[in-house]
């Protein structure tokens, strides 16, 4: 899983695009010494150049489309004589994360890429004309008109990533999520005992039983107030949308375990109301020097209706029994 650093983590880029236009149909005559007056041989123009998104999986950023300011595909060639073809522009394909939503700002059309290898037109190139010999009839055997070729499609587009990941990782800061990631995952993370220690997305992939893995996303921390755009705001909290159950990360040492529970569900809930048909889990994370006692008493504030286990990133303690919740609940 490679490490995306935070001068490299782009999620959000507008670029200009424009397609390539149809190449203009012939206007020709048949003329050579054996045929004086040859009928019309006008060729059919070639057909502009679309711009194509494609999924690849070995990507996590849209870096690569930091350096377009400009996209501009090739034009159609026209036609030629004896009912030649113009030569079709050279489609351009922009290869892109798993997760990448472009928006068209002239149609607000959306083209959305989720699997590895899938292909999608984002503005499609105008057809070639048609040269005058489709225009020949009984009646008119010598036509002079032939067809400009079809203009190309141009706007701004808005690029924006959403990271694909089956669990989320939601808590405030420093509340562990990085720690967890990186004992669960082979993902390298951050971490340090400071606020906003994750400014970006990180991801791993769990290895579970019998070679079974699925892939988790620790999220930069929400504070209150995220949804009206405070700390990160929508910049991260569009990651989430993503991702099929949430993993509500919560320290034992927290003064109140259910109003920061609350605090989570309806940041989550003021961004986007549709994140809560999502499936939740509670961690209560640093569990480690917890005795029964206040084990109990962190159990009785916690929502009963969700799933919950206490863990510890650092001596192992509840990892397993974790991995086995999210898996789980994932193919419930």
């Amino acid at each position: 899983m490679p490490d995306m650093d935070n001068s490299n983590f782009i999620d959000y880029i507008k670029v200009f695009c424009r397609s390539g236009n149809g190449g203009s149909g012939s206007r020709h005559f048949m003329r050579n010494k054996f045929t004086a007056l040859g009928g019309p041989d006008g060729g059919n123009g070639g057909k502009g150049a679309s711009i194509i998104l494609r999924g690849n999986k070995n990507l996590w950023t849209l870096l690569s489309l930091r350096y377009y300011k400009n996209i501009l595909a090739e034009n159609g060639g026209p036609g030629g004589d004896n009912n030649k073809t113009g030569k079709d522009g050279k489609d351009i394909i922009i290869e892109v994360p798993l997760g990448t939503i472009a928006t068209r700002e002239d149609t607000e059309e959306t083209v959305e890429i989720l699997h590895e290898g899938e292909e999608k037109v984002l503005l499609r190139g105008g057809r070639g004309g048609l040269g005058n010999s489709n225009f020949a009839t009984p009646t008119n055997q010598a036509p002079t008109h032939a067809q400009p070729g079809e203009s190309g499609e141009e706007t701004i587009v808005n690029f924006e990533l959403k990271v694909l990941a089956d669990v989320g990782l939601v808590g405030f800061p420093n509340a562990g999520k990085s720690t967890l990631l990186s004992v669960v995952t082979a993902a390298k993370p951050k971490i340090a005992d400071y606020a906003f220690t994750t400014i970006n997305p990180q991801l791993g992939i769990v290895k579970y039983r019998d070679d079974k893995s699925f892939c988790i996303a620790d999220l930069p921390g929400i504070i209150e107030g995220a949804a009206e755009g405070k700390g990160m705001g929508h910049r991260f909290l569009r990651h989430i949308e993503r991702n099929a159950v949430l993993l509500f990360l919560i320290p034992a040492d927290s003064a109140d375990h259910a109003r920061e529970f609350e605090v989570l569900k309806n940041e989550l809930e003021a961004y986007n109301p549709e994140m809560m048909d999502k499936k939740f889990i509670i961690a209560v994370s640093k569990s480690d020097m917890l005795d029964d006692e206040l084990t109990d008493a962190i159990r009785s504030e916690l929502p009963t209706d969700i799933p919950h286990v206490f863990i510890s990133s650092v001596t192992g303690k509840g990892l397993t029994q974790l991995k086995d919740i999210l898996w789980n609940t994932l193919n419930s």
